[in-house]
């Protein structure tokens, strides 16, 4: 999603009030939203903390700031620059992580980002914007822009099978019809849309993505709900830790409501640390994320 991101962020550029810092990230991948800002691209350096309050104090000031770098240095080194500088003033900053989930799988947990949403989500009103398609960033960019809370988002990779038209951006999207179990994949779904499709009617899930949380500001649509009380069944996969993760604000959610599912299945990030590390694949496989995964816990409900 970087080079999509990179797009619209030169779109979004031409309104003078925008500046972009980065913690010396971004070769070759953001040279032309370099060259489009100018001095509104700012090289932070590898001191995120200090790029943090910088941007905190440049949204003060009245300035539409983006901050950008691998996702665990965005969130996790700075935390308390977030908290401190930006989520208790209300700032509108908007920090984007790119490489959520596993995204840099062989690189090792130093680099994995599977407790970013549910950590940041802890703040006064933090938003998270998690994009499901390459074809999202366009609208998740606007979307992000005009929220006036501060928000992270999340960037990671599209993975639709071809020929698939993703629809229109929303913090909630249908993607597959079927008679099986409501299934709500968090951010990129792609790399299970083609086990779901493949299922025949009688046991294809009813896929839904979510790119919007927490769930209290983005509730699930009423044709979501209707279905889990005819299916009775929840499966919830994200590239994220159990513990603060959405699919535990979901079944919160839905408990205080009494629309508790007769069945459920969180499928979800299970370790930072493991044996080896590999590509995202690999890890997601290690974690019980990948698509046989899916297909093996969609049979068990």
């Amino acid at each position: 999603m970087r080079a999509q991101f990179c797009d619209a962020m030169v779109v979004r550029g031409r309104r003078l009030s925008m500046a972009f810092l980065t913690g010396d990230l971004g070769f070759m991948a953001l040279e032309p939203l370099q060259k489009a800002l100018g001095r509104r691209f700012i090289n932070a350096g590898v001191s995120e903390q200090n790029m943090l309050s910088v941007a905190a104090a440049m949204c003060k000031a009245g300035l539409e700031v983006w901050a950008y770098s691998i996702a665990p240095f965005c969130y996790a080194r700075p935390f308390e620059q977030i908290r401190n500088d930006i989520a208790l003033h209300g700032l509108p900053v908007k920090i984007v992580g790119n490489g959520g989930g596993y995204g840099y799988g062989v690189m090792g947990p130093t680099h994995h980002a599977i407790e970013d949403y549910g950590v940041l989500l802890t703040l006064p009103g933090m938003h998270a914007c998690i994009p499901v398609f390459d074809e999202d960033i366009e609208a998740a960019v606007a979307a992000v822009a005009e929220d006036r809370r501060p928000t992270y988002l999340r960037l990671g990779r599209g993975e639709a099978p071809a020929g698939y038209a993703a629809p229109r951006f929303a913090p909630w999207r249908r993607l597959t019809t079927g008679r099986g179990p409501v299934l709500v994949v968090v951010g990129p779904a792609g790399v299970y849309l083609s086990t779901c499709l493949a299922e025949p009617e009688d046991r294809r899930p009813e896929l839904w993505g979510v790119s919007m949380l927490p769930i209290d500001d983005f509730p699930p649509p009423e044709a979501l709900l209707e279905s889990l009380d005819a299916s009775g069944r929840l499966l919830v996969a994200e590239e994220h830790v159990r513990r603060g993760g959405a699919g535990s604000e979901f079944a919160l959610w839905l408990t205080e409501r009494g629309l508790v599912p007769r069945r459920f299945r969180h499928l979800c990030a299970t370790a930072h640390c493991f044996e080896r590390y590999g590509s995202q694949a690999h890890m997601r496989r290690m974690s019980g994320l990948d698509p046989a995964s899916l297909k093996a816990a969609m049979a068990s409900l």
